[in-house]
C-alpha cells in the first residue's frame, strides 16, 4: 500500500461515506450540515489514487465541551476492504495535528459502539452513556482534551 492523506472537498467524501456510513440509504444523507463551511475541513486517505478513508472536522461547540475552540470529527469511514488494519489512525492523527494547527482544545465525536475500543487505544475517553441515533444505530459521545 502507498498511503497518504490530503485535503478533498466535502462531495468527495460520498463515496466512501455512503456504502461505509449509510448503505441502503439515500446518497443525500451523506451530507452533514456544516459540510460546505470554509471552517470544515475533509480529510482523504488515498491508497495511490483511490480514495479509501475519509474523516471531517468540524469546527463546533458541544454542551459538554463550553471552553475554548472546540472541534467535531464526523463521517470517518474506510472502505470495507481497508477496515481492520488500523488505517484510521492515519485520519485521527491528521485530524488532531489540524486541530492542533487551529488551537483546538476539544475533539468530540459520536462514536458508533462497535468503534469505540478503537478511539480509546488512540486516547479517547467515553463521556455519558449509549444512545440512539435513529436509524443509524447506537452510540457513545466520545473526547479528548487537547493540551
Amino acid at each position: 500500500m502507498n498511503l497518504n492523506v490530503k485535503k478533498i472537498p466535502f462531495n468527495k467524501t460520498f463515496v466512501v461515506r455512503h456504502p461505509v456510513l449509510r448503505a441502503n440509504r439515500p446518497v443525500e444523507e451523506c451530507y452533514f450540515e456544516g459540510d460546505e463551511l470554509p471552517s470544515t475541513t475533509h480529510f482523504g486517505l488515498f491508497d495511490q489514487d483511490n480514495l479509501v478513508g475519509v474523516l471531517s472536522v468540524f469546527e463546533n461547540k458541544h454542551p459538554n465541551f463550553n471552553e475554548g475552540k472546540v472541534f467535531q470529527i464526523r463521517g470517518m469511514a474506510l472502505l470495507k476492504e481497508y477496515q481492520n488494519k488500523n488505517l484510521g489512525v492515519i485520519l485521527l492523527n491528521k485530524a488532531e495535528a489540524y486541530v492542533n494547527t487551529q488551537k483546538g482544545t476539544v475533539i468530540w465525536f459520536n462514536a458508533r459502539e462497535k468503534a469505540v475500543n478503537f478511539y480509546k487505544k488512540n486516547g479517547f475517553q467515553i463521556k455519558g452513556t449509549l444512545f440512539e441515533i435513529p436509524q443509524i444505530g447506537s452510540h457513545y459521545l466520545m473526547f479528548k482534551q487537547l493540551t
